[in-house]
C-alpha cells in the first residue's frame, strides 16, 4: 500500500448479498469524505406494471418482488388491499398468516445467519468453505431453513412465491392434523434454534454503534411481524410513533446519481429497520423462551428496554428472532382450529389502503389507491433496503475512517471490512432494485 493522501476505493460486485451493486470510498489522509453505496440493477417497474391490474392481484404480482422473503410481500399487499376495500380478516386467518410468516422469518433469517453472515466471524470466503470446516453447524442451518419452508409449503402451497395467499386470507386452509406433523419439526428446530444462539454468541464482535434512528413496527402486547404502528426510537432514547395513513408525509423518498434504489429519510434523518429496530422497540413483547435465549446471547434482559446498535451483533439480535419465531409458530399451531372459511369477500371500492409488515429485513410498507371496479391507479412500494441505504452509508464511512486512523489497513482489509459492514445489514438489493465490487483508485 502506498501513503498517498488521498484514494478512491470501489468495490464493483459484493459477495453474499441477495442482488448486485457498488461500494465507493473517497478517501483523504485518514478522512472518509464519501461512502456511496451504489445500487445499479435497472430499475424493476413493480411499481408501474401493478397499474391496470385488478385489485385481486398485487399479492402474487408482488410476491415476485424477492424470492426469499415474498410472503413479506404478499402480507404488505394483501393488509394495503384490504384497507383500501374497509375489510379486516378474522383472527382465525390473521393467526394462518402470522403462522406463515413465521415461516419466512425462519428460513430467511437462518439463510442469512448460516450461510451469508457466519463465515465472515469465523474467517471463511463462503458458504462452502464454511461447510468444510463447521460441517455441523452448517448441516443444523440447513434443519432450520427446512422447518421454515415446510411451513411455507404448507400454507403457502410452495416455499418460493407462494400460491395459496390471497386477498382476504388463503384459498384453502390447513386441517389442525396436517399442521401437527410440522409442530414435530418445530419442536425439534427450537433445539436447533437454542443451539445457534449459542454459537453465534461466541463470535468476536468489533465495538461500534449506527448512528441513525431505529424504525419499526410496534404491535399491543405482541413482537410485531404482520401489522403495528409505525415506530421511531432516536438516539437520545426518546420515541414516537405515527398514523400508517402518514407514512409517506414522514418516510421520504429521492433519486440520487449513483443508484437506481430510492433512498429514503425518516423526517429528514436516517434511520435503520431490521432486527436492531424491532429488539430495540419490541424487545419487552417477545417469548418468554426469545427473552431466554436473549440474555444468554448477553444481549440483555429485553424487558429492561436494552438497545443494541452494534450493527456486527445484528446476528445475535437474528438468532434470538429464530427462537421466537419457532416458539410463535408452536404457540399458534397449538390453539388452531380450521376456519369454516379459509378467506373473506374483498368486494372492490374506491379508495386509498396502506399496509405495512416486518420483512426480516425490516418495515416493508405498500399503498394502493383503486377505482371504482377495484382497479389498481396507483401503487407505492417501499422495501426495507431502501430506507436502510443512508445508514449502511453512514455506517461504512465511520467504520472504515476509524481503521483508517488505527492502522491504515491495505485496500483488501478495507474491502472485506466494508463488505462485512454492509452484510450486517443484511441487505436485499434485488429488493431495492439491487448490490459489492471494490476498485481502488488512487489519486
Amino acid at each position: 500500500m502506498t501513503h498517498r493522501s488521498s484514494r478512491v476505493l470501489r468495490v464493483g460486485s459484493l459477495t453474499r448479498v441477495e442482488g448486485e451493486g457498488a461500494l465507493h470510498l473517497r478517501v483523504r489522509g485518514n478522512a472518509v469524505e464519501e461512502a456511496r453505496l451504489r445500487i445499479y440493477e435497472p430499475p424493476r417497474f413493480f411499481e408501474a406494471f401493478l397499474r391496470g391490474r385488478a385489485h385481486t392481484e398485487p399479492p402474487d404480482i408482488t410476491a415476485r418482488v424477492c424470492g426469499i422473503c415474498p410472503v413479506a410481500y404478499q402480507m404488505s399487499a394483501c393488509a394495503a388491499i384490504e384497507d383500501a376495500c374497509g375489510v379486516t380478516v378474522d383472527r382465525a386467518i390473521g393467526d394462518l398468516r402470522r403462522l406463515l410468516y413465521c415461516g419466512e422469518w425462519i428460513e430467511s433469517q437462518t439463510l442469512h445467519i448460516y450461510l451469508l453472515h457466519a463465515p465472515d466471524f469465523l474467517g471463511c470466503d463462503n458458504a462452502v468453505d464454511l461447510a468444510r470446516t463447521h460441517r455441523a453447524h452448517v448441516e443444523r442451518g440447513l434443519r432450520l431453513k427446512q422447518a421454515g419452508n415446510a411451513l411455507l409449503e404448507l400454507l403457502g402451497g410452495r416455499a418460493i412465491h407462494p400460491v395459496n395467499v390471497r386477498v382476504g386470507g388463503f384459498h384453502r386452509a390447513p386441517s389442525a392434523n396436517e399442521l401437527r406433523p410440522l409442530a414435530e419439526q418445530l419442536r425439534r428446530a427450537a433445539d436447533d434454534a437454542w443451539e445457534t444462539v449459542r454459537w453465534v454468541a461466541g463470535f468476536d464482535f468489533p465495538d461500534t454503534e449506527v448512528d441513525a434512528d431505529l424504525f419499526a413496527l410496534a404491535a399491543p402486547d405482541t413482537y410485531a411481524i404482520e401489522s403495528g404502528v409505525p415506530t421511531v426510537l432516536r438516539p437520545d432514547g426518546s420515541t414516537a410513533s405515527f398514523p400508517l395513513g402518514t407514512f409517506l408525509d414522514h418516510v421520504r423518498e429521492e433519486h440520487l446519481p449513483h443508484s437506481t434504489a430510492l433512498h429514503s429519510r425518516l423526517d429528514g434523518r436516517r434511520h435503520l429497520t431490521g432486527s436492531l429496530a424491532r429488539f430495540a422497540i419490541s424487545g419487552r413483547s417477545l417469548s418468554r423462551t426469545a427473552v431466554q435465549a436473549a440474555q444468554e446471547a448477553r444481549l440483555g434482559d429485553p424487558h429492561a428496554g436494552v438497545v443494541c446498535r452494534n450493527p456486527f451483533r445484528s446476528i445475535l439480535v437474528r438468532a434470538v428472532e429464530v427462537v421466537y419465531a419457532v416458539d410463535e409458530a408452536l404457540r399458534i399451531i397449538d390453539a388452531y382450529e380450521q376456519p369454516a372459511r379459509a378467506f373473506v369477500e374483498v368486494p372492490p371500492r374506491a379508495g386509498v389502503g396502506h399496509g405495512a409488515t416486518e420483512a426480516p429485513r425490516g418495515l416493508l410498507y405498500h399503498r394502493y389507491e383503486l377505482d371504482t371496479d377495484g382497479t389498481v391507479t396507483d401503487a407505492r412500494l417501499v422495501p426495507p433496503t431502501a430506507q436502510n441505504q443512508g445508514a449502511i452509508e453512514e455506517d461504512l464511512r465511520r467504520l472504515a475512517e476509524a481503521a483508517l486512523t488505527e492502522g491504515a489497513p491495505d485496500d483488501h482489509e478495507l474491502t472485506h471490512l466494508c463488505e462485512r459492514a454492509i452484510r450486517n445489514h443484511d441487505p436485499c438489493i434485488s429488493c431495492a432494485t439491487h448490490f459489492l465490487d471494490l476498485t481502488v483508485d488512487r489519486i
